[in-house]
């Protein structure tokens, strides 16, 4: 039975989010729950130890009491020096992204933690805890895009009278690709929409969103992507490893100053290229081309991103705290008594 919350400070590189605002905290607190708040937790992203203490948390100085907690609700996967906190019994509530974390998932069954992820719970429709970091990450992908441009190529999205505008390719048109797609346009660059869904494609054009699509195989993006000066991966497959879509050999094949932004590096990437960096050391260059694959993204805009990612957990959690069985936590749950029991993971995991 869970009595108490826990809130610890993201320790990840460049990590400034915070899972819950104090509001949400309130909601918490009402509803009967014991909540502790490591201190400065929620500063990076504007909220002071004393609004959280003023909706009825408990302020506390040290990791390891917030994690002493029935339950720890955070932003993104424990790092290495957070393992030591786990124990049987112990809920963890966050982005895990354990196709791509095969150590993780290895502490957390040895250890016993009941582990539910953000990304993979479905109730009531689609990915609705994954949705509002992948809407902030695909805006900011035309936003990193565009900067890195100027310092590769030299190449403007938009470019000017008498000269051709940049052009994107955007390889899913999920809600990070139609996010990024958008950003681009609005730049007025020129922008190809890549996906395996026809009537996604069809609507991406008739809302203007992109300015042509391609149908999703080898030879098309091979194509798109040696004539693009910027190619953004957000191809996703729920739970699972991302498939390479965009190949080495593509990689290769772009103009030397070219950027690649790979929003599925999480899920290890969509781009076979890629490796993850961090906010602090964002990008490198392969092939000539400057690769920027931060695997949190959205963590440079705090305070919108955890107001968002808080407006959408905050019903979860409160959920997940009263019956951990409860059908509006489908989909969440990826390691129980020591097992994998989410497919796409344990499949990812096998391989």
């Amino acid at each position: 039975m869970v009595r108490s919350i826990g809130l610890p400070k993201e320790t990840k590189d460049g990590e400034r989010r915070v899972a819950l605002e104090p509001s949400a905290v309130a909601s918490a607190v009402a509803a009967g729950f014991q909540v502790r708040v490591q201190t400065t937790a929620g500063i990076g992203a504007g909220f002071s130890d004393d609004e959280y203490k003023r909706v009825g948390a408990a302020i506390v100085d040290s990791a390891e009491e917030v994690w002493a907690s029935d339950l720890v609700v955070k932003v993104k996967e424990p790092q290495d020096a957070e393992y030591k906190y786990f124990r049987e019994g112990l809920i963890l509530f966050d982005y895990l992204h354990l196709a791509a974390e095969p150590k993780l998932a290895a502490a957390l069954q040895a250890s016993g933690v009941e582990a539910f992820a953000f990304e993979t719970l479905t109730y009531p429709h689609g990915l609705p805890l994954l949705a509002p970091m992948s809407e902030i990450a695909g805006r900011a992908a035309a936003i990193v895009g565009a900067y890195y441009l100027a310092s590769g190529s030299g190449t403007l999205l938009g470019g000017a009278a008498g000269v051709q505008p940049a052009r994107v390719v955007v390889v899913g048109l999920g809600v990070a690709g139609t996010m990024a797609a958008r950003g681009a346009r609005g730049m007025d660059a020129e922008v190809t929409g890549v996906d395996i869904d026809l009537h996604r494609l069809y609507q991406a054009h008739m809302e203007g969103t992109v300015t042509s699509t391609l149908a999703s195989s080898d030879s098309a993006i091979a194509e798109a992507v040696a004539g693009a000066d910027l190619v953004v991966g957000a191809a996703l497959v729920t739970g699972a490893k991302a498939p390479h879509l965009v190949k080495k050999e593509h990689i290769a094949s772009m103009r030397p100053g070219s950027v690649v932004v790979d929003l599925a590096i999480d899920q290890g990437g969509c781009i076979e290229t890629s490796q993850p960096t961090s906010l602090s050391h964002p990008t490198f260059v392969e092939s000539g081309v400057i690769h920027y694959c931060v695997t949190n993204v959205p963590g440079q805009y705090p305070r919108t991103a955890s107001r968002a990612l808080s407006a959408a957990v905050a019903p979860r959690l409160l959920d997940l705290a009263r019956d951990a069985s409860s059908p509006r936590i489908e989909g969440a749950l990826n390691i129980s008594h020591g097992k994998i029991v989410h497919p796409a993971v344990a499949k990812a995991l096998a391989e």
